[in-house]
């Protein structure tokens, strides 16, 4: 989400991904020479030939040879991922292609001018879920199941059932507000993913004796026992706490979410705040103690840059937030707490709930207006690909692959199994792993509001269930024009 790039820029482990990433670029075969002459290159290109069998099936990788598309990226680890094996996709189907990468804090506004042209410039943008909720309404997003479905443009070998249904039904949508994600036309495809749980210190809890919370009143009492556990200015758990929709989206809405909470219900034809229900004040509640009594001082400023850095400095003995902040960190060299850091499930609101967690999920769509869709597709369709993502998940920095193939892949499980509980926690939580906002237009704007309520409950200038009935009157207010059907 709004966050990586600043954090990458601020990891040693992220320094080659970051190098040479921005600015236009045209991925050319001259310009890429070296990494044609790869061994895993060369191996590869064979590889995807020996899977395209076009007189057999009716697919095959050169049916756009010639084309040239344009794609903008997002600086990211998974973009970086995907410039590297340019090369070897250039080879395989013929096709050029010129890419910008954009880092992240202007990245959508340049995308959505883009987009709002309607001039076909990028044929192919990363985005996330979330946006797809702007964009697809608005027409900018090609529905992608005339391809997906099509033999003579998608090889046998894609396998779209290998992926992760709540992955990837967070880019499936039917463009009703207060629909849930997961039905309809499918907007995108993903890249990766982020699932919000537990990242803690092993060796402040082993400092302290203490055991991994389970529950969400353990996890309060364990993080207030850890401030000051590593000298002046550490405390116990880092979230996330600016006026931005990216605070409620991490740990807070699966903890949210975990207890039974909604943000929204359908009465009616139209949309109703539940963010006054009980079961919504309760959470808020609790939450603003763990931050009130364990958090940072100046939490109100807190992003995913701050969060992640507390961690790898030894500053926060926790975090609840993306699972692969933890990761990034805990590389060597990376940070002073390298090798020090471990994963956990998010404790438990309620005995007896289903536990799962938010996810933040990045991916690859097509703008409607392009004029290369073939070209475009093949571009999504080998970056999303069995070969692509299990590459990416070994060999480069896409830790939280989306496949199912890919967690089940040797080499990648004795990578990951370097970090201790990821795996675990990943199982933990998959099967409950999706997005838990409902979608609808005023997205961005609500999630704002909402944060800044949650603000004014940790800072002591309201009362949880005053301000929580407040907020849910304001958004009624706002969403009040939207009619579903």
């Amino acid at each position: 989400m709004r966050k990586l790039t600043a954090f990458s820029l601020a990891c040693v482990l992220l320094a080659a991904v970051v190098t040479g990433c921005a600015g236009n670029r045209s991925g050319s075969s001259d310009q890429n020479e070296s990494a044609n002459n790869q061994t895993q290159t060369t191996s590869q290109t064979q590889t995807n030939n020996r899977q395209s069998p076009s007189n057999t099936q009716g697919f095959d990788w050169k049916m756009a040879s010639g084309a040239e598309i344009n794609v903008m990226l997002n600086q990211h680890p998974y973009a970086e991922a995907i410039i590297e094996r340019l090369p070897v996709f250039q080879d395989l189907t013929g096709i050029k292609v010129n890419y910008s990468v954009t880092p992240e804090e202007s990245y959508f506004d340049k995308l959505t001018t883009a987009l709002n042209s309607r001039n076909g410039n990028p044929d192919v943008f990363m985005t996330g879920s979330y946006q797809i909720w702007e964009y697809a309404s608005a027409g900018y997003m090609q529905e992608l199941d005339e391809f997906i479905h099509d033999p003579s443009k998608t090889s046998p070998d894609y396998d779209i059932g290998d992926f992760y249904e709540g992955i990837l039904g967070g880019d499936r949508w039917d463009l009703k507000p207060g629909h849930a994600v997961g039905t309809g036309t499918q907007w995108g495809i993903p890249l990766g993913f982020e699932s919000n749980v537990l990242v803690y210190n092993k060796r402040a809890f082993e400092q302290l004796n203490l055991k991994v919370p389970e529950t969400f009143d353990e996890l309060i009492e364990t993080a207030e026992k850890l401030n000051g556990w590593n000298g002046p200015g550490s405390y116990g758990i880092a979230v996330r706490g600016t006026r931005s929709w990216a605070t409620i989206h991490p740990g807070y809405m699966t903890a949210f979410s975990n207890h039974g909470a909604k943000d929204f219900e359908i009465q009616d034809g139209r949309l109703v705040s539940r963010l006054d229900s009980p079961e919504a004040v309760e959470i808020t509640q609790k939450f603003a103690e763990l931050v009130r009594r364990a958090g940072p001082p100046d939490w109100a400023n807190y992003t995913w840059y701050q969060v992640g850095t507390d961690l790898g400095a030894g500053k926060a003995a926790m975090i609840f937030d993306a699972d692969i902040i933890g990761f990034f960190q805990n590389q060597p060299g990376a940070s002073a707490e390298a090798g020090n850091l471990a994963w956990a499930p998010p404790p438990r609101t309620r005995e007896g709930a289903p536990l799962g967690a938010n996810e933040w999920i990045w991916s690859v769509a097509m703008n409607k207006s392009s004029k290369n869709k073939d070209a475009a597709w093949l571009f999504i369709q080998y970056f999303t690909g069995k070969e692509h993502t299990l590459w990416g998940a070994t060999e480069a920095n896409v830790v939280d692959p989306v496949r199912k193939s890919v967690w089940q892949d040797a080499k990648f499980l004795e990578r990951m199994g370097q970090q201790e509980g990821y795996v675990e926690t990943f199982n933990a939580v998959i099967d409950n792993t999706s997005i838990k906002f409902t979608p609808q237009p005023e997205f961005f704007n609500t999630t704002t509001e909402w944060a800044a309520a949650l603000q004014d409950i940790v800072l002591g200038r309201a009362q949880a269930e005053a301000r929580m009935k407040q907020l849910a009157q304001d958004i009624n207010d706002r969403v009040s024009r939207i009619r579903v059907e």
